[in-house]
């Protein structure tokens, strides 16, 4: 007896030790609380490819937030081509670039396509000359008439006698159509040059003495070569385009499609080129954000 109740305790005390040891090394997960939600995802870094195209007029603005977003987002390349506006539209109606970019304001013809402008920035179209001319301000009234072949030499507007050269954009360029539709010229420019791009019509005016162009505030500020013209005594900046004191202006757009959702990536691009977190760098680019 004795030695059934010793081996009795024996195996009592194994099984205390057991339950003890079980209940110190063991967690068990709490249940799950009815309606609570589960841990988000971790987000997934952005990967991939954006690609815009269009104004040249752009080229400061996009290039300044394509390479803010890229060292922000190491896995992404936003791609642009300089191609002008018209160009950039078509490409987002015909879905061969996600993003179009634009200078001049979409058309009806284009928004019954399904295309939405979206507005980033206000830019000025500066009045150039070279930087030898005697002229400083002139009329949009007086523009016109020089554009339109009316006045043909500098002596009537102020300067030294000479024939003017005209310098000014393609068909389809942004720039072109905002100068135009301001100045009422549209069809009636007489151009002694017409130049695919807004850095060859600055360089043109720099190489001639003669001529006269416009092109975008943010490509022309600061070129040696070239003087801006302030346009009915109004000079061309940023605060006189914000206020609208100076004439001469016209948007910047980010074109999409609204058929054609954009992809992650690319959305998160757009996102960002539309936030207050942009408009420092559209300001350092010399336009005006417009979410200022």
């Amino acid at each position: 007896m004795k030695k059934i109740g010793k081996l009795l305790s024996i195996v009592l005390a194994i099984t205390v030790l057991s339950v003890l040891l079980t209940a110190c090394g063991t967690k068990t997960a709490p249940a799950a609380t009815a309606g609570a939600s589960a841990a988000p995802a971790t987000e997934q870094p952005l990967s991939g490819t954006v690609a815009t195209n269009g104004s040249t007029s752009m080229e400061n603005v996009i290039g300044a937030l394509k390479e803010q977003f890229m060292n922000d987002n190491s896995g992404v390349t936003v791609s642009y081509d300089a191609t002008g506006s018209g160009t950039g539209i078509e490409s987002v109606a015909n879905g061969t670039r996600d993003i179009g970019l634009s200078s001049r304001a979409l058309k009806a013809e284009e928004t019954a396509k399904g295309l939405v402008g979206t507005t980033i920035a206000l830019d000025g179209i500066a009045i150039i000359v070279n930087a030898g001319s005697k002229v400083s301000n002139l009329t949009v009234d007086q523009i016109a008439q020089v554009f339109t072949g009316k006045v043909t030499d500098w002596s009537a507007v102020g300067g030294d006698a000479g024939a003017i050269a005209c310098i000014g954009r393609e068909s389809g360029s942004g720039t072109r159509d905002g100068f135009e539709s301001i100045t009422k010229t549209a069809d009636k420019c007489k151009l002694a040059q017409e130049l695919t791009s807004t850095g060859a019509v600055i360089e043109a005016v720099k190489n001639n003495k003669s001529a006269i162009g416009y092109a975008s505030l943010s490509a022309a500020e600061g070129q040696d070569g070239i003087k801006i013209l302030s346009v009915g005594g109004v000079t061309c900046s940023e605060a006189t385009v914000l206020d609208g004191t100076y004439v001469i202006q016209r948007p910047f757009l980010l074109v999409t499609k609204s058929a054609a959702p954009l992809s992650a990536t690319a959305q998160a691009f757009f996102n960002f080129a539309t936030s207050k977190d942009a408009s420092s760098l559209i300001e350092k680019a010399g336009a005006v954000p417009a979410s200022k």
